[in-house]
């Protein structure tokens, strides 16, 4: 079987052309977790004029040197304010408010004494003191969030300083997801057949995809049946973007899936990958839709899953990545386990801003155990032309908490 390599594989599946443009627009109060269509420009500076950042009076600054200020009124947040202030006069300003004309600063409460209507310099400020001036925070025309940001708290709290009442958000794809096997029994289904195993490939990966912005189609479980999975596909593909399944790519009696697939119509892009866990993946495409159909043991389904499907979906929703890949250093000397693209789960620890890896609790097996993933886990890459690390190498690393 003669295998891609990884690098080839990426480079292959980021040239896909996808639908990126679908967009709609929906309330900013349920924007949460979508991804932006748009840039999200600032109309105004913040502030568009200069603003009090603490309580106190606005001054002129060389009158402070006279010890002695009389104050000609107040200036509550939110007022319009219009007065110009003169030398030797001074306004109560509270914090948020518009600097009065003709005020250079600000001198907090506290450094101050208030007698007969005036205020008394106790500990001077320099010029400009607690005042923020125009396009502090922005300046019009600055583009605040770019398009393909994938909207947090913070993203909402800005737009909702901009008024923005509808954001323009791109589509979810659709990602079907199913897993075949008769081995496999879904939730809440009872046996007596101690030989079948538990579902769990197609919720480890519906959770997954949903997480990354996709709308996710659950399809459960079908069996070691030909015109049973090439019906299912059928029907997945006639309203999915995606067709994601998993087991029955390998090279067994019962292996379905890789034959069916081109029988859907389905050019296949490519099949098997020099890489580990995951060697049997085949991508395929018809039309604008996709079938990438995993292996079957959940650790692996998994790795390929983030290797090969999250990119995808971060195309279609026009994100720029589907994860983030940073460098870190091997606490513990590493043994590579075969010639092929490894993607080790490790333990990831940050001290003193820099990234550590260790393997303590992982266990060393099959491609079956997910719990490997576990706690604060990351993907190690190691590459073809990679052996046996030594403690203190720099390695990268996937990292799992942000898709």
């Amino acid at each position: 079987m003669s295998l891609l390599s990884y690098e080839t594989s990426q480079n292959m599946l980021d040239l896909l052309q996808v639908n990126s443009q679908r967009s709609e627009n929906v309330a900013l109060s349920s924007s949460l977790g979508r991804v932006l269509a748009e840039d999200i420009v600032a109309e105004y500076s913040d502030p568009q004029f200069p603003t009090a950042s603490m309580d106190g009076y606005a001054v002129i600054h060389s009158d402070l040197d006279g010890k002695i200020i009389s104050i000609v009124g107040d200036n509550p947040a939110g007022s319009d304010e219009k007065r110009n202030i003169k030398s030797g006069e001074c306004i109560k300003t509270f914090t948020g408010s518009m600097m009065p004309h003709g005020a250079d600063t600000l001198i907090q409460i506290e450094n101050v004494t208030v007698e007969d209507g005036k205020i008394i310099i106790n500990e001077s400020v320099t010029k400009g003191s607690s005042v923020r001036p125009v396009g502090e925070g922005y300046r019009a025309g600055d583009v605040l969030i770019k398009k393909g940001t994938k909207i947090g708290f913070v993203e909402i709290g800005v737009m909702a300083a901009l008024n923005c009442v509808m954001v323009k958000v791109a589509i979810k794809p659709r990602v079907a997801v199913i897993s075949t096997g008769s081995e496999i029994l879904d939730l809440g289904v009872n046996s007596d057949n101690p030989a079948q195993i538990r579902s769990s490939n197609n919720y480890t990966l519906a959770a997954l995809f949903e997480q990354a912005g996709a709308e996710v189609l659950q399809l459960g479980t079908v069996g070691d049946d030909k015109n049973l999975i090439m019906q299912t596909f059928q029907n997945a593909l006639l309203s999915a973007d995606i067709l994601v399944s998993t087991g029955g790519v390998s090279v067994g009696d019962y292996d379905f899936v890789k034959d069916i697939v081109p029988r859907l119509g389905a050019d296949v892009i490519y099949k098997g990958v020099a890489i580990k866990p995951g060697k049997h993946i085949l991508v395929a495409q018809r039309d604008d839709k996709f079938v990438l159909a995993l292996p079957g043991f959940a650790y692996s389904s998994t790795v390929t899953a983030i290797l090969y499907v999250l990119p995808l979906i971060a195309k279609m929703l026009g994100r720029e990545s589907a994860y983030k890949i940073v460098a870190a250093k091997l606490s513990e000397d590493f043994t590579k386990r075969s010639s092929l693209t490894e993607f080790t789960a490790c333990n990831l620890v940050v001290e003193d801003n820099e990234y550590f890896v260790n393997f303590k609790g992982k266990k060393v097996g099959s491609s079956a155990i997910l719990t490997n993933m576990l706690d604060s886990s990351a993907l190690m890459i190691t590459g073809e032309d990679d052996g046996n690390l030594s403690e203190g190498t720099f390695v990268n690393i996937i990292l799992l908490d942000n898709f």
